[in-house]
Parts: C-alpha cells; sequence; structure tokens
C-alpha cells in the first residue's frame, strides 16, 4: 500500500471553520490572547467585526471549531491567574506596614 505525502493529505483535508473564542477590549488584548493561545498549540487569528446593524466595532479572537473548548480552558486559566496576581498585588499595596510589628519584639 502506497504512502500519502503530508502535502497531499493536508489537501484532502477540509479547512476547519474558525469560530470566536474571545472578545477583546482592545487589538492589544486581541494579541495576547493569540499569542497565549498559539504558546498552547491553538491557531488563532485576530479578526476586527463590523456590526452592521448596531454601528458598533469589535475585535475576536477566532480558533478553528475543534480546538473551541481547549481555547476557552486556557484563556480562562490565564484570567484567573491575572485576577489572582492583580489581587496579591493589591493587598501588598494596601499593608505598607507590613513588618512593622514584625520585629517589635518588647524584651
Amino acid at each position: 500500500m502506497a504512502k500519502r505525502s503530508q502535502k497531499t493529505r493536508r489537501s484532502q483535508t477540509k479547512p476547519q471553520e474558525f469560530v470566536v473564542v474571545a472578545f477583546a477590549e482592545d487589538l492589544e488584548q486581541a494579541r495576547e490572547y493569540e499569542t497565549l493561545l498559539k504558546n498552547n498549540d491553538i491557531p488563532a487569528v485576530v479578526k476586527e467585526q463590523h456590526e452592521h446593524s448596531m454601528g458598533a466595532r469589535g475585535i475576536v479572537v477566532m480558533v478553528p471549531e475543534d480546538y473551541l473548548d481547549e481555547a476557552h480552558v486556557v484563556i480562562e486559566s490565564q484570567n484567573a491567574y491575572d485576577d489572582f496576581y492583580d489581587f496579591a498585588l493589591e493587598e501588598d499595596e494596601n499593608n505598607t506596614d507590613f513588618g512593622d510589628d514584625l520585629f517589635d519584639d518588647e524584651f
């Protein structure tokens, strides 16, 4: 049985349909999502959409439909990490007197 080349196999597969995985506030956030997904071996593209009915524009991050669930997990994991990190920094800023009482020993 003859083995097909990679090029032949790729041309015979149907192109995957891209679907929206995330809406971005700006192009910078969209590029961050795109990089995050690509670093996790998930194909991603950034696309600017024009909503004609509402007169609004939006920036979306899109992935092949087969990767949608995995992409959601990657993005949500990163968002949870960012939220935790922001919370930790906020706590540090609020506790600027940390350490003042730590070394106050009455011997």
